[in-house]
């Protein structure tokens, strides 16, 4: 492995001034740790990471993929696509719409680094401690973190923060509910004390906790009036970050600038990041009328996700003379499970016989052919894209595992390899409508006058709900497929915020739900998956599954102590959760497909886990503006 400059003086010349750079600020190195384990004493860290995997020493001056020369300036127009009406993070998918820029005002209290599976160093915190059973952490605040009007950030604006999103935010609520207390230890110091010891994660689950100003919350707006943090806002927040919001068209812009006397402009997590003078964010509800905005020099760069536009609509002037780039990223920090996903709270999704029979009537490769031009690929994991997704036939170590459960899950999880079926063709199409059938009968099901009936007679009829025209697209294509075994199927399209309600009060037959997966699970598969959240409002188990394997195998994700273990038991989970056939699953493209005018530059390599690192790895290049020409 060859040795980078840097790293070669990180570890020669500079090692001799790490341990005097330690005991000045307290953080752990190797002899520390050793002297601090020999007390009891937990050890001060700069960074934490799962299992203990820090590539960044204590003392390290940047990440390795910025350019710490990156010129500052410049303005960066981008789409979103939706609208928005309101600032208050505190109620955001509760109550409104929120702006995105929303989140380049704020500050969490440790950074992700990009090129690494998942750590996490400082950045309101300067360190953090935990003791060896992770029953609690503790985070130390550094001295020149401010907020925008230069009052410091304090211990008593974290507790107000976890405090208020638990409160307010159905999905912080679950997210920190192992934090039964929050408090000041210290001058700069605040406590998160855990609900049980062995859950390794919870320390920087806490690490990305967005902080909120107290006193500006408690206060009061330019015309005297309080203000209230469980309503929505268009007042412009105060932040901590990197940016503030300059101006905003309600439902239709948001511009934030750069803020000038930044006060972590220097920090090791910041050096080269955020190096636009303005980020625009121009708003479309519709992304025919979205590209054409953008070809007309509207926007400088566009996220396209449908395939269709991606192989068909980019064949304009700008492209063919390569004033606009397009550009594929390829999607490494995460998989994903995407799918019409059954509502287990009504009656006729019980039996999961009826479920697979829905999965043998989606003709995927059709739909791949008509609609995505050939693009996508079929999803047969909830980790897809990942090497959490399970395999063959379960062996060693997941083999183990599942038999901890094996009476309490599906036989085939230990006999056959899951797969969805394939069609593509009407021989194909024709067996599978057979199998579909042989289902449904063994289930009870039958067809009576062109129309399936459950076993009490009861017509069955599924109406899938929807709020926008590309998922639309998608549920009118498998709606044939469904009347064809007998379903009465239907399609709903409502707007966003009704579509919202819905969700949180599971008022749906079946919709098109994704999950997201990061690469290390944990708790959040109990906010996806777990019986505790099968009927909790707004939880993100829309399915509603209350099933025991699979809450004691969430516990093992969760407790896992080690990589290798946790890689066993995701796909153990992962295994499980396919053959109960809750979703009828999707398709995947493994890369971020964007289109931009080229004016920008970025540091080689762009970061492995950071995709296209748009807008914050960036920078505005001059000379490239001036050869394109100048913004319409």
């Amino acid at each position: 492995m060859a040795i980078t400059r840097r790293r070669l003086l990180q570890s020669t010349a500079f090692a001799a001034a790490v341990p005097a750079f330690a005991a000045a600020t307290g953080l752990q190195t190797a002899g520390t740790a050793r002297a601090q384990a020999a007390t009891g004493e937990a050890a001060w860290r700069h960074a934490l990471s799962l299992f203990g995997d820090i590539k960044y020493p204590v003392d390290f001056q940047r990440f390795d993929y910025v350019n710490p020369d990156a010129p500052k300036g410049g303005v960066a127009r981008s789409i979103s696509i939706g609208t928005f009406d309101n600032f208050n993070l505190a109620v955001a998918g509760v109550k409104g719409s929120i702006a995105p820029a929303v989140g380049l005002i704020y500050e969490a209290l440790m950074a992700r680094s990009q090129d690494e599976v998942i750590t996490y160093y400082g950045l309101l915190a300067e360190a953090a401690s935990h003791p060896d059973d992770f029953s609690w952490v503790k985070y130390r605040l550094r001295k020149e973190a401010r907020w925008h009007d230069g009052r410091p950030v304090t211990p008593e604006d974290v507790v107000f923060s976890i405090d208020t999103l638990k409160k307010y935010s159905p999905m912080y609520s679950s997210y920190y509910r192992h934090v039964v207390k929050t408090e000041k230890t210290g001058e700069r110091e605040v406590t998160f004390t855990f609900d049980q010891p062995g859950n390794r994660e919870l320390p920087t689950i806490v690490g990305e906790l967005t902080v909120l100003p107290k006193h500006w919350w408690e206060g009061t707006d330019s015309e005297g009036r309080k203000r209230d943090i469980s309503a929505t806002t268009l007042e412009k927040p105060l932040g901590s970050g990197p940016y503030r919001i300059k101006d905003f068209v309600a439902g239709r812009s948001v511009a934030v600038e750069r803020v000038r006397d930044y006060w972590g402009a220097k920090l090791p997590v910041r050096i080269g990041e955020n190096n636009f003078d303005e980020l625009r964010f121009e708003f479309f509800r519709d992304n025919l009328v979205a590209l054409e905005a953008f070809k007309a020099d509207q926007a400088d760069w566009i996220a396209e996700n449908s395939a269709k536009q991606w192989a068909t609509a980019y064949d304009f002037p700008a492209v063919n003379e390569k004033r606009v780039v397009r550009e594929e990223f390829p999607i490494n920090d995460s998989g994903r499970m995407q799918g019409f996903a059954f509502n287990l709270r009504r009656d006729a999704f019980k039996d999961s016989r009826l479920r697979r029979a829905f999965n043998y009537a989606f003709d995927f490769e059709e739909m791949n052919k008509q609609l995505f031009y050939g693009q996508y690929k079929r999803i047969n994991s909830y980790f897809e894209g990942t090497e959490l997704a399970c395999s063959g036939l379960p062996q060693g170590d997941e083999l183990q595992i599942l038999e901890t459960v094996r009476d309490k899950v599906p036989a085939e999880v230990f006999t056959t390899p899951y797969a969805n079926p394939v069609g593509g063709n009407p021989e194909a199409v024709r067996g599978n409508l057979r199998e579909s059938a042989k289902l449904l009968k063994d289930a009870g099901f039958e067809v009576r006058e062109r129309k399936l009936v459950d076993p009490s007679g009861k017509p069955v009829s599924v109406e899938i709900l929807v709020q926008d025209p590309s998922a639309e697209r998608i549920a009118l294509f498998y709606k044939p497929s469904l009347e064809r075994i007998g379903v009465t199927a239907s399609i709903r399209t409502v707007d966003d915020a009704q579509y919202q309600n819905r969700l949180r009060s599971f008022d749906f037959d079946m919709i098109i739900d994704q999950w997201g997966q990061s690469l290390s699970p944990g708790n959040e598969q109990r906010e996806f998956w777990g019986s505790q959240a099968a009927d909790k409002p707004g939880a993100r188990n829309t399915i509603g599954i209350r099933n025991p394997a699979i809450d004691e195998l969430i516990d093992k994700v969760i407790f896992a102590k080690d990589r290798t273990t946790l890689l066993a038991t995701t796909r153990a989970l992962d295994r499980v959760l396919l053959w109960n056939f809750y979703v009828v699953p999707q398709f995947t493209y493994g890369f971020s497909r964007y289109a931009r005018w080229d004016r920008f530059s970025h540091a080689e390599p762009l970061p492995k886990y950071g995709r296209s690192g748009l807008p914050a790895l960036w920078w505005y290049d001059a000379d490239k503006a001036a050869r394109i020409g100048r913004r319409s």
